[in-house]
């Protein structure tokens, strides 16, 4: 997908996460780059295999970074004020599944999706069934197991 001609949608954590991201493979590159000199200097066979190993890490670290910083040039914040009554990306809803336990998710943008850390993406399957849905309807999809899943919606943030 390119990212250049969609806007990303991220929460403050997802925006503050995505910094860090790009800060790490930043850092990675200069020392990777580092590293790559000081086995220029050098002339054994195995520092040459040492060599072509770092431009690959290299190549890996730019092709990452790059990436990265698509998705920050194109990132805007999750608006501030959300309509409590429909679901849309950066609600946050509680959903009650069929053993009536209580689970709660937050819906974002693919890239900030961390279903153990509550957030799941819109492009998912959940997700998208529950866009535009709500409160008290009862969300249905196929899981990756053939298993129709049940939840009821119980209240939009």
């Amino acid at each position: 997908m390119n990212t250049a001609t969609r806007s990303v949608y991220l929460s403050k954590k997802g925006m503050k996460e995505l910094r860090k991201q790009v800060a790490r493979l930043e850092h990675d590159h200069a020392k990777t780059l580092n590293e790559l000199r000081e086995l220029d200097k050098t002339d054994g066979h195995d520092q040459r295999l040492a060599r072509i190993e770092k431009l690959a890490q290299l190549e890996s670290i730019e092709s990452e970074l790059m990436d990265k910083k698509a998705h920050l040039a194109s990132a805007k914040l999750l608006p501030r004020k959300r309509d409590a009554l429909k679901v849309a990306i950066g609600s946050v809803v509680d959903l009650i599944d069929q053993q009536g336990r209580l689970v709660r998710y937050t819906l974002v943008d693919s890239i900030e999706a961390n279903p153990s850390d509550g957030r799941i993406s819109i492009l998912s399957p959940l997700g998208q069934n529950l866009i535009g849905k709500t409160v008290q309807q009862t969300i249905e999809w196929t899981s990756g197991k053939l298993q129709t899943q049940r939840l009821q919606l119980v209240r939009i943030m």
